[in-house]
């Protein structure tokens, strides 16, 4: 990869772009990982985003040599055509249009998806090089669609049920006794969802990046790992993990919806199932969606009006957008691309 890169400016531009966009990711998607265990105080803020760094850098270390159906639902999803040049000008569109897009999504305070905005992305610009929709499968597209669909209502409702199955069987039991249990069950249903972070969005930047290598189209075949790779996804997702996120974990563990112990216990351990039944099945989902609204099915089992629908309406309507309005960033950035390069 490193002789491709010195020999091609274009993809030496097209691989910082995607190592800012896993920057990005670890700066606002993985904080929702340990929003709930800074929020009912079983971490502070520092070793809390340390230990999601860590299990960031494993999950995608570990997950990328088990199982790569994420990364190969990504690198099929559209085809830039033929020309290696062209494609890796609309790659690099493609990914200056989801920097933009997170950044004034983290400057704002809310959790956008950056899953999602990678595929709205890559799906713009490849409607812009090919001139119609000829370069979107459309197979692969709407298995994230599908996927979206699937773990946030498997996230709310395991976290609802879930919730509600632990306040039956801890009824009896101390507060004080309880809050102990669940102190160090968040603790490690928290590292748990960074690992499953990391297995997920890992695999969806590590797909790019080979691709910048490859300069065959987004629709070329992956094969094999690239443990180089792997470890430059693991160390930068990891890095922006430790640089920030305090906005995104105030936005989703303090205002959205107030959560007890167990509550962020069963709400990080049901996106964190819901991640995992989703990378086995190579559908490439959102942490943030999974983990939002496993918190809210938590939050509703106890208390609807512990929900705050403002946030919630706010994070809504930024879900809502990420599609059209990156694809649209993607689009245009796309053109001006093509005419600069």
């Amino acid at each position: 990869m490193i002789d491709v890169l010195v020999s091609s400016p274009i993809a030496l531009f097209s691989s910082a772009l995607t190592l800012c966009v896993i920057f990005v990711n670890g700066l606002t998607d993985a904080p929702n990982a340990v929003s709930t265990v800074i929020s009912t105080r079983c971490l502070g803020l520092r070793p809390a985003l340390f230990m999601s760094a860590v299990f960031n850098f494993l999950g995608v270390s570990v997950m990328s040599a088990l199982n790569n159906s994420v990364t190969m639902t990504v690198s099929n999803i559209v085809d830039f055509g033929d020309d290696s040049y062209s494609s890796s000008v609309a790659l690099s569109a493609a990914l200056f249009a989801i920097v933009l897009w997170a950044i004034l999504a983290w400057y704002f305070g809310i959790p956008t998806s950056e899953s999602h905005a990678l595929i709205a992305g890559l799906t713009g610009s490849a409607v812009a090089i090919n001139s119609g929709f000829g370069g979107v499968n459309a197979g692969e597209w709407f298995k994230a669609v599908k996927g979206l669909g699937v773990s946030c209502a498997f996230g709310f409702f395991a976290g609802l049920l879930m919730c509600r199955i632990i306040i039956a069987v801890f009824r009896n039991v101390k507060r004080s006794k309880a809050d102990r249990f669940f102190k160090y069950g968040q603790i490690f249903a928290a590292a748990s969802m960074s690992f499953m972070h990391g297995a997920q969005d890992g695999q969806k930047f590590i797909a790019v990046l080979m691709l910048c290598s490859s300069f065959s189209g987004v629709a070329s075949k992956l094969s094999g790992s690239n443990t180089y790779i792997i470890a430059l996804c693991s160390a930068v997702m990891a890095l922006g993990t430790l640089v920030g996120g305090k906005k995104i974990i105030k936005s989703v563990g303090m205002d959205m919806v107030r959560l007890e112990k167990f509550q962020g216990f069963s709400a990080d351990l049901s996106a964190s199932l819901a991640l995992l039944l989703s990378t086995l099945w190579g559908f490439p989902v959102s942490t943030t969606h999974a983990k939002t609204t496993a918190m809210m099915g938590a939050g509703a089992a106890v208390d609807r009006r512990s929900i705050n629908g403002a946030v919630i309406k706010d994070i809504l309507l930024t879900w809502v957008l990420t599609f059209p309005g990156c694809a649209l960033l993607g689009f245009f950035a796309t053109k001006v691309f093509l005419k600069l390069f």
